[in-house]
């Protein structure tokens, strides 16, 4: 299966680069030989996330003064409507009138639609250390302030939220909930998942559920649902957010869930010191709802991993296997009040670092 998905997105690749980069050209852009954003495993991803709609996203220069931009480039009804909802959300984050501090973007270099494309070109923000490859102190800080930045944008009163809702949308209790559901439904009638996944996944309802009002309790922020490094730069210890249309009004620590889900395999120091500063300087109410979304967002990581089985052969399928094992050791571990253990994590690493290609350990890198 993973063959025939991935034929299909090479051969969507090779002519959509043949007609977009004379189209590009005739714009003033230059495409850059590599284009790591369209190899590795990108497939596995256009393949589970289809409601997206297809688009190439490509790195170029500028022909009159060499300055180096992405691209984002379709002709899909879909991937049409994303750029939209992106562009439409990075104005709006400008401009809500109840936030403290607000995150910046990269500047738009062009927005057209020319040759049947939807193009979005912004200027490539360049910085000048990688945010995990910092010292710890400065990624605390750093990471600390991105938090507090998005917990500053709390919808208090129904002219806010009907100020914001229409652009990005709003989840409250019963909707996280609901969605969790899904997860735990989809992933439990997949023929992969053993009798002991579907025992943590229902742990987790019925905490998510005797907690509802925690939930709730902390929704109406703003919160970024993929608040991971790859989607965002440091320069001058200003925060640029890459990636808008993962923004939305929820539980304010459904962010820092993502992220410290994520951090759990890239920096578990990172992990256990933002964990200290919840549990020594918030309510005991807040630490709480970390839990609950570390949950809910782990219920939805482990469902991505889950779809992308069908699609997924030879190491691809070994390697999606091993993923789904991995967060589900996560969950157990979250679910029971601790980390996971540094020998689990390691030896996933390993056995993940020895299944990918060498497109996809390329395009990683440029992602970190």
């Amino acid at each position: 299966m993973s063959e025939n998905a991935q034929l299909l997105w090479e051969k969507y690749c090779e002519q959509e680069m043949t007609a977009v980069a004379p189209l590009l050209a005739s714009l003033g852009f230059a495409l850059e030989l590599n284009q790591p954003q369209i190899g590795g495993e990108r497939f596995l991803m256009q393949a589970v996330t289809t409601k997206n709609g297809r688009k190439l996203i490509l790195f170029a220069r500028r022909a009159s003064d060499n300055k180096r931009v992405v691209i984002k480039i379709t002709r899909d009804k879909n991937g049409r409507g994303e750029l939209l909802h992106e562009r439409k959300c990075r104005a709006a984050l400008q401009n809500i009138t109840f936030a403290y501090i607000i995150f910046l973007s990269p500047k738009e270099i062009l927005f057209a639609n020319k040759g049947g494309y939807t193009i979005s070109i912004q200027e490539y923000v360049e910085q000048e250390c990688p945010f995990l490859e910092r010292a710890l102190e400065e990624q605390f800080s750093t990471i600390l302030k991105a938090f507090e930045a998005q917990e500053g944008a709390h919808a208090t009163t129904f002219g806010h939220l009907r100020s914001i809702i229409k652009t990005f949308g709003k989840i409250n209790a019963p909707q996280y909930l609901e969605s969790y559901q899904d997860f735990q439904k989809n992933i439990s009638q997949h023929s992969f998942t053993d009798e002991h996944t579907r025992a943590l996944l229902q742990k987790g309802y019925e905490i998510l559920t005797s907690q509802k009002e925690t939930v709730e309790q902390y929704c109406d922020f703003l919160t970024h649902t993929d608040f991971v490094p790859h989607n965002f730069r440091i320069i001058d210890e200003n925060i640029y957010l890459l990636d808008h249309s993962s923004i939305r009004f929820g539980n304010k620590y459904e962010g820092w869930a993502r992220f410290l889900n994520f951090m759990t395999l890239y920096n578990p120091k990172l992990e256990e010191a933002l964990l200290f500063y919840v549990r020594n300087n918030r309510a005991d109410e807040e630490l709480v709802s970390l839990k609950l979304m570390r949950i809910y967002k782990l219920g939805e990581l482990i469902w991505y991993h889950t779809k992308k089985l069908d699609k997924a052969s030879g190491n691809f399928r070994t390697l999606t296997e091993k993923r789904v094992i991995f967060w589900s050791n996560v969950l157990e571990a979250i679910l029971n009040d601790t980390l996971v253990s540094q020998e689990i994590t390691d030896k996933y690493k390993s056995e993940r670092d020895a299944l990918r290609s060498p497109d996809e350990t390329e395009r990683q890198k440029g992602l970190h």
